[in-house]
């Protein structure tokens, strides 16, 4: 079966000819114009590999990258960042939020299609994504659904399990608490975004009076909450 490759460009010049190119090179072709769509697609169709554009109209490539990277079931999905900004920082920042490529433009397609093969090459051989994650002396096993300090299992409700993966996902970044709610608890969950504070002040102290630290999830004023970044 054709590999499906997901366009996400706000450009219609651009995804018309990327489409082309891709599709001469035989892959299956989709494309979205902004971020909403594109994350309906990422979600329905699961596609073998996302072209994303970090320029987009209503929610940027830096929000969908956080998103996917923080959801178990798409968090392998290869994705190659096109964008116009050539600064090193971004390239860098795409790169550490989980980009497997990142092409600046202009560029010549031949380069993409190149690219696009190199990365699905390298996602074939991929082991597994890891479905344990440890911060300090705390683990959280994904696939028992089970939080542990120090080895003792720790109980916490669906929502601060969720929430205390979502910022695991991303140690030493702050996620403000619409991210949290998005990858933590899903588009389904109706309540205020304040309603987090309570579910992250719960979930510290569960944490704390099993032996974790009291720094390990740490306030960023004006911005949300994120993991202390320890081994």
């Amino acid at each position: 079966m054709a590999h499906q490759i997901l366009v996400v460009d706000d450009d219609k010049e651009i995804a018309r000819l990327l489409r082309g190119y891709l599709e001469q090179a035989g892959y299956q072709v989709l494309v979205a114009h902004d971020g909403t769509t594109a994350m309906h697609l990422l979600r329905r169709e699961r596609p073998s590999l996302v072209l994303l554009d970090l320029m987009l109209p209503d929610r940027d490539g830096w929000e969908i990258m956080r998103i996917v990277r923080g959801d178990p079931t798409l968090a392998d999905l290869p994705i190659i960042m096109l964008t116009a900004r050539v600064e090193d920082q971004d390239k860098i920042i795409g790169l550490e939020l989980g980009a497997d490529d990142y092409v600046t433009k202009p560029f010549n397609p031949r380069e993409v299609m190149a690219r696009v093969r190199a990365v699905l090459r390298r996602a074939q051989g991929k082991p597994a994504p890891p479905r344990v994650i440890r911060a300090g002396n705390v683990t959280l096993d994904l696939d028992a659904h089970q939080v542990e300090v120090d080895a003792q299992p720790v109980s916490l409700t669906p929502t601060e399990f969720s929430l205390l993966r979502a910022l695991a996902e991303f140690p030493g970044h702050a996620l403000t608490r619409m991210e949290l709610i998005e990858q933590g608890l899903g588009y389904s969950y109706e309540g205020l975004d304040r309603t987090v504070d309570s579910h992250i002040k719960n979930l510290r102290r569960k944490l704390h009076s099993a032996g974790a630290s009291k720094e390990l999830i740490e306030t960023v004023f004006g911005v949300g909450y994120r993991l202390k970044d320890v081994a």
